[in-house]
């Protein structure tokens, strides 16, 4: 849930530090006081796009701050892992994003620097907003669908589908391919098997290039380390080396510790020393023996690395790259060696996918259909709780001439406000107010199944009111049973039915408009005369006996 907000220099804001609480939070004002500036605020930190025309006039940088709390943070966690981002501490999730008017914009996220997509991936998982244009969604089959889909829980059984859509689409698309391919000529023929006899040459894993690397490195330079060796050596065993003058020291320390039992340690720590210097001289020289030029063998290393170094500029600079264009390679001869084998082939393949693809969509269109019947019961009654008394609501399946990326069907919403009217499409019947109804009884019936906690609702109750408005505020309540709701409102019996209720102002200060957002939750008085206003007039004193009477005992 949201537990707090702090907005500076947003439009006509200066600053303001809001505390929320979970349930109905009711948002309420005059025509043009500025409610859409809460709504801006979430959207920002919801990763919106933005102007700096939105930062306050004489304002250097306008700021959005949010604390949210997640009982678990399993999900969200894994999500910010993934985005490189830090966890929750304590269920606690920080999201700021700051626009400069002379500055790049900054956003973080728990205090780590985040972009913009990064914003917006997150949102997916905290917020979702539902506007005045929300309810023309409701015009489209592919919204229908996804509705549909959600109710009948159908996640798996989709996902499932659209693995065996892709494996088939992907086979038609290798057949489209293949048939665009012509024969090759001789000479391309062995060019291509000249290509794919050198990389096959070479052995693709990163050990073998490392090794490849370092083995030709050395054999070029095998009389420099030899020399270098035999350096070494001599100067630790030779006649003039280390080891000569270390054997007069020898005399000199044992003589010492003849004299002195106590340096007996010194002693022996030197002839340790003595022991190691000519063992490192033996092993030098017996390098310095083995690094024999080989110039058969060098010359094969330098070939071999000659081809990697040209595989490397010529597929994409890296072994991936590389040992894909070998396989490439490897697939395109073999076609060309059987043309008509290999359709033959692809078209088997395509045939059991093809299969596999309608037994999974007959899966789901079985599902499907029962949601249908299910969801158009559970609607139908919602609808008719909104003032539709006596509506008809269906949903029917329709067939797709060939399957698609979402099945074999497609949903299509049936809707009839009057009694004797055969009900058709949304499209053709549904005003935006019956439409607002619809999708506001539809999300009632869906809240439970959506995983997201925060639901902003803009002014979803446009176009209704009266005893429909009361409806529409229980509505509104029973999402907030399960979910942190948001609603800005006209309509007294919604704003009425909020657990917490906060109020826009606009007015003039030091020769500047200016707009407050205050709580009015805990002032009984000042709730009612907001009641009031909207009923028409603060006032009238049956309009605060009316507000009274909305709030009861709240």
């Amino acid at each position: 849930m949201l537990q707090s907000l702090r907005i500076k220099n947003l439009a006509l804001l200066d600053e303001v530090a809001l505390d929320f609480e979970a349930g109905f939070t009711a948002v309420t004002g005059e025509t043009g006081a500025g409610k859409s500036i809460l709504l801006g605020a979430l959207s920002l930190l919801a990763g919106e796009r933005a102007d700096k025309t939105i930062i306050r006039q004489g304002a250097p940088a306008c700021e959005v701050e949010a604390s949210l709390y997640f009982e678990n943070t399993k999900k969200m966690d894994a999500l910010l892992g993934e985005l490189d981002l830090p966890t929750c501490e304590d269920g606690v999730l920080i999201l700021k994003r700051s626009l400069p008017r002379d500055k790049p914009p900054k956003i973080t996220v728990n205090g780590g620097l985040a972009t913009l997509a990064a914003l917006a991936r997150l949102s997916e998982h905290w917020i979702d907003f539902h506007g005045p244009g929300e309810p023309r969604r409701l015009l489209k089959e592919s919204c229908q669908l996804e509705l549909l889909d959600l109710f009948g829980r159908a996640e798996k059984t989709l996902a499932a589908y659209q693995e065996k859509y892709r494996a088939w689409r992907e086979l038609l698309a290798d057949r489209d391919r293949l048939a665009h391919e012509t024969e090759l000529s001789p000479d391309q023929l062995a060019f291509l098997q000249n290509q794919l006899a050198q990389l096959d040459a070479l052995e693709l894993t990163t050990e073998a290039v490392e090794a490849l690397e370092r083995d030709s490195q050395r054999a070029a330079r095998t009389q420099e380390l030899t020399t270098l060796a035999g350096s070494v050596a001599a100067g630790l065993t030779g006649d003039d080396g280390v080891q000569t003058r270390l054997a007069a020291l020898m005399r000199e320390v044992k003589q010492l510790a003849t004299l002195d039992a106590a340096s007996q340690p010194l002693a022996d720590r030197l002839g340790a020393t003595a022991i190691e210097l000519n063992d490192l001289g033996a092993e030098f020289a017996a390098l310095a023996q083995s690094l024999v030029f080989d110039p058969g063998h060098a010359e094969e290393l330098q070939a071999r690395l000659n081809t990697w170094l040209d595989a490397k500029r010529r597929y994409g600079g890296d072994l991936a790259a590389v040992a894909t264009a070998r396989d490439g390679l490897r697939h395109r001869l073999e076609a060309q060696g059987d043309l008509e084998g290999a359709f033959a082939r692809l078209e088997k393949q395509i045939g059991e996918a093809e299969c596999a693809v309608n037994k999974e969509a007959a899966g789901l269109r079985v599902l499907r259909e029962k949601a249908a019947k299910e969801l158009a019961k559970v609607a139908a009654k919602g609808i008719a709780q909104l003032g539709f008394k006596r509506a008809d609501f269906s949903v029917r399946l329709v067939p797709l001439a060939e399957p698609g990326a979402t099945g074999d069907c497609g949903a299509e919403f049936l809707f009839s406000p009057n009694v004797g009217e055969a009900p058709l499409p949304l499209n053709r019947v549904a005003s935006s107010g019956e439409l607002a109804r619809v999708m506001l009884a539809l999300k009632t019936v869906l809240a439970d199944l959506d995983g997201v906690p925060v639901l902003v609702f803009d002014e979803v109750d446009a176009n209704v009111g009266g005893e429909i408005g009361r409806v529409v505020g229980e509505k509104m309540a029973a999402i907030a049973r399960g979910r942190q709701v948001f609603c800005v409102t006209h309509l007294p019996q919604v704003a009425a039915q909020g657990d917490t209720h906060f109020v826009v102002a606009k007015a003039e200060a030091g020769g500047r408009t200016v707009v407050s957002i205050t709580p009015l939750h805990t002032k009984r008085a000042a709730r009612v005369g907001e009641l009031a206003r909207m009923l028409g007039d603060r006032s009238a004193k049956s309009a605060l006996a009316h507000a009274e009477d909305l709030l009861g005992s709240r």
